[in-house]
């Protein structure tokens, strides 16, 4: 009776921990886009990870902001969990 409780809170903290990776791997990403929209850039590719993130771009002032969304894959993806990470840099463009 224990060994199966012990499995689905093993499986629960390993899909807590590729959530967590997903999150930190999109905020990476967004923070890259930023950057490149800031410099006039294009948005780089996304790695095999991200591959169905959308990116959403705005400014606010002299800052330019990149927003990535993605839905969460894996056993966590079934409960419909977006992951999203928002992004700002100066834009180096004239018109700001």
């Amino acid at each position: 009776m224990v060994i199966p409780a012990v499995v689905l809170v093993l499986g629960l903290c390993l899909a807590a921990l590729q959530v967590a990776g997903a999150q930190v791997r999109l905020q990476d990403a967004a923070s890259v886009a930023a950057r490149s929209l800031g410099r006039a850039a294009d948005v780089p590719a996304f790695g095999p990870g991200l591959a169905g993130a959308t990116v959403a771009v705005s400014r606010r002032g002299p800052l330019v902001c990149a927003t990535l969304s993605m839905a969460a894959s894996g056993p966590v993806g079934v409960l419909g969990l977006e992951l999203r990470a928002e992004s700002c840099a100066l834009s180096e463009a004239p018109g700001g």
